[in-house]
């Protein structure tokens, strides 16, 4: 059952649309990550300003490093604690559309810890936004029902949803940038604890 469902949802994303699926963290909002009309109404349903980039998820790290440029230091932290909650902010090798890419030509990649995740983009083959089901600001979905209640305009933006059951509550994803010199720069601390 759930394999159609993936199915149904890398259908839709072909096709441009948006979905709602687990990950390891809470429900998030997807699409494809080098649609730009897709890109954008994820930025209009979330009412999420443009200055702050969505992250993509990835379906493994041989994808990850198709996409984007693993340094020493990011490879390691990889290996560690991938596929998982590590967000890690690094330079972009492929085109991503433009609200996925930082003006310093660096996104926020992560090989997500739920399996449904990581099919969605691993079948699709492309990176798959992964910013969370609600409201810009608001707190995070852990089921369906709430993502309903949060998040308006789910039938008439057309947003397929896969529903994985009601998660358990974790923090959000730690989000770490490598420096030019292979630094580790915390971003944000959260399930994974890492010392920089």
């Amino acid at each position: 059952m759930q394999n159609k469902k993936i199915l149904e949802a890398i259908e839709h994303l072909k096709k441009g649309g948006v979905i709602i699926y687990p990950t390891e963290t809470a429900y998030g909002l997807g699409c494809d990550a080098t649609n730009q009309e897709a890109v954008d109404l994820v930025f209009k349903i979330k009412q999420r300003s443009k200055d702050l980039i969505l992250p993509v998820i990835v379906g493994s790290l041989e994808m990850a490093e198709e996409w984007v440029i693993l340094s020493n230091k990011a490879k390691e932290l990889s290996l560690k604690y991938w596929p998982g909650a590590l967000t890690l902010v690094v330079q972009v090798k492929k085109v991503l559309a433009s609200g996925c890419v930082a003006k310093d030509g660096t996104a926020a990649v992560r090989v997500s810890g739920n399996e449904i995740a990581r099919n969605l983009s691993q079948k699709l083959g492309k990176p798959i936004v992964a910013t969370s089901a609600n409201l810009s600001g608001q707190g995070e979905s852990y089921s369906v029902e709430e993502l309903k209640n949060s998040l308006v305009g789910i039938e008439k933006n057309n947003i397929y949803i896969i529903d994985g059951g009601v998660l358990s509550h974790h923090q959000p994803t730690t989000i770490v940038k490598i420096t030019e010199d292979n630094q580790v720069k915390i971003l944000r601390q959260g399930e994974i604890k890492i010392d920089a």
